[in-house]
């Protein structure tokens, strides 16, 4: 009963995350002055910004299930439950104009698939998890800040500044998401200001990406690295067991599902090349620049 609650609180952060990911997208995107040059002006833009406060507010209450279903479920599970918010996004992205390449519907197809699975896999307990190692968590954490920064600040320069500014994003959120298991099951108040510097870095690193590409390949790409990274922490670093036979394999599917997915998405078709003289086409929702 308490694994079932955890999940269905899962699912439930899933959707409020990706539903708020996506308005704020749609806010962002048209803020064409963002820089972290300004950020007085730029936190100003944002909060006056009606559209974008209701996705702010929403990632919030999504924020708030997500850490109550990590005090019931272990990480992996969480965070591959998780993982299925991606299809949301892909669906309120094509039900509000934006044409999905092939590569994006399978990729939303994907990770919905894995979520399947991942219902498969719990047909059997599992051994509860054991608490982490409190200096592997952190420097864990450390590396994967680390490397978010190098995408952020060199590899966006040159390659994919969207997919790459997400991914780093993604990366962010997913050690902080490390860090807030770890807060909640006894390693100790040290990973409470870790969580917190990770999640604030990984949002502002997400509304930088929501200006330079489509809500998939920056939210949706974000999303499924940040699911990524937990999951195998999970299993690396809390000590999470597997089931044995069909429903442990079911589960290690589901979870390369996430991967895979992730790596579909962010592979987004390249904008069409527009005629001299002629206005770029706007990236989000086909011509839609808000809700």
């Amino acid at each position: 009963m308490k694994l079932a609650g955890g999940l269905l609180l899962a699912l439930g952060a899933a959707l409020a995350l990706n539903v708020g990911f996506f308005v704020q997208h749609g806010a962002t995107h048209t803020m064409l002055s963002l820089s972290l040059r300004h950020p007085v002006r730029s936190v100003r833009m944002l909060v006056t910004n009606r559209q974008w406060m209701w996705g702010y507010a929403t990632g919030w209450a999504g924020w708030g299930l997500y850490i109550a279903a990590l005090s019931l479920a272990p990480l992996s599970l969480v965070q591959a439950v998780a993982a299925g918010g991606v299809g949301v996004l892909a669906f309120l992205a094509h039900q509000l104009g934006t044409p999905l390449g092939r590569r994006e519907r399978i990729g939303a197809w994907v990770a919905v698939g894995g979520l399947l699975l991942l219902g498969l896999s719990l047909t059997v307990h599992v051994s509860p998890s054991r608490s982490a190692h409190s200096a592997t968590l952190l420097i864990v954490v450390l590396a994967g800040a680390a490397a978010a920064g190098l995408l952020a600040a060199v590899v966006a320069r040159t390659v994919r500044p969207a997919a790459s500014l997400g991914c780093a994003a993604g990366l962010l959120f997913g050690v902080g998401d490390l860090a807030t298991k770890g807060a909640v099951s006894g390693n100790g108040p040290l990973f409470i200001p870790v969580l917190a510097l990770c999640t604030a870095l990984g949002f502002v690193v997400l509304q930088l990406s929501f200006q330079r590409g489509r809500v998939l390949e920056t939210a949706g790409l974000s999303t499924l690295v940040n699911n990524m990274i937990p999951i195998v922490g999970g299993l690396l670093i809390f000590h999470e067991a597997l089931p044995h036979g069909l429903p442990g394999a079911a589960r290690l599917v589901s979870f390369a599902a996430v991967v895979a997915g992730a790596v579909l998405l962010s592979r987004a078709p390249e904008t069409p090349a527009t005629e001299a003289g002629d206005p770029a086409p706007p990236l989000l929702y086909g011509g839609k620049h808000s809700l």
